[in-house]
């Protein structure tokens, strides 16, 4: 199914105002509402220079976005990919690892030495394992949710 969409990777600088606040609303939608995941969203690393922005849309509305910044942002000499978000309406169709394979493409291009960092939502460990991530930590809880951390290894090292 993901092939059939138009992925868009752009800087914060290149995103037009309708695309943010798109992707805020999905943010809001999927993390604060439907998960009740209380947490300041809006962190000031969308618009971090180096900070990537991975979304498509069907019929005008954004269904499915992630957030991929450089290494030494979060993780201290790691990429990382984060924000990962299907509208409920298109889960279960193959969406999410489109998404996946764009952000990781992002990673591989700009950072192409540095490991790949994810928090992810336990329960969707193995589809991450499935995209190279192998679990680097013990469950923990963040905003409430168990997240487990996890590494994908550089293509270069």
């Amino acid at each position: 199914m993901s092939n059939k969409f138009n992925w868009q990777v752009k800087t914060f600088s290149q995103l037009t105002t309708d695309e943010l606040y798109d992707f805020l609303k999905l943010r809001i939608d999927v993390f604060v509402v439907e998960q009740t995941c209380y947490y300041p969203d809006i962190d000031n690393l969308d618009r971090h220079e180096e900070a990537y922005h991975v979304f498509t849309y069907d019929n005008g509305k954004m269904i499915a976005y992630c957030r991929v910044l450089p290494p030494k942002v979060v993780y201290d000499d790691e990429s990382a990919i984060g924000r990962v978000i299907v509208d409920s309406e298109y889960r279960g169709q193959g969406l999410a690892y489109g998404l996946m394979k764009q952000a990781l493409e992002v990673t591989q291009n700009r950072w192409p030495e540095h490991n790949c960092h994810i928090s992810a939502q336990q329960h969707l460990s193995g589809f991450y394992q499935r995209l190279g991530f192998e679990s680097i930590s013990e469950m923990y809880l963040e905003d409430g949710i168990p997240h487990i951390g996890m590494r994908r290894l550089a293509k270069s090292k």
